[in-house]
């Protein structure tokens, strides 16, 4: 009985004084995220702009073309928060139509497909 009395004298004790830790909440990384791509077509070498949110250079590392099988990593000329510019590589293939993906920073880096799609003419 007497263990039973401290224990609660002890949380009393806690919980007016307020040393009963809350652990803060974690804050979750930005995910970034297409929307468009413009144009929405073009030949290699054409420059597009891709626009979203969260495509600032501290969470997106490097931007792809995909099929699904095969990824095209694209050289990215400029990046803000929400757009990124980037000219279609030689190695795109005439009349696919491929799908931006993204590689994201930090510890752990994430491949992230979009709805996004750009068709090579």
């Amino acid at each position: 009985m007497r263990m039973y009395y401290k224990l609660l004298v002890a949380l009393a004790l806690s919980m007016v004084l307020g040393a009963v830790a809350v652990p803060p909440l974690m804050a979750q990384d930005a995910i970034p995220r297409l929307t468009t791509v413009e144009p929405s077509s073009g030949k290699v070498g054409t420059e597009i702009v891709v626009t979203g949110e969260n495509l600032d250079k501290n969470v997106v590392a490097k931007l792809y073309l995909t099929d699904g099988t095969n990824d095209i990593e694209l050289a990215i000329t400029e990046q803000a928060a929400t757009t990124i510019k980037t000219k279609i590589p030689a190695k795109a293939q005439v009349g696919e139509r491929y799908k931006l993906m993204i590689l994201t920073k930090g510890k752990e880096p994430k491949l992230i497909e979009q709805p996004v799609r750009f068709e090579v003419e």
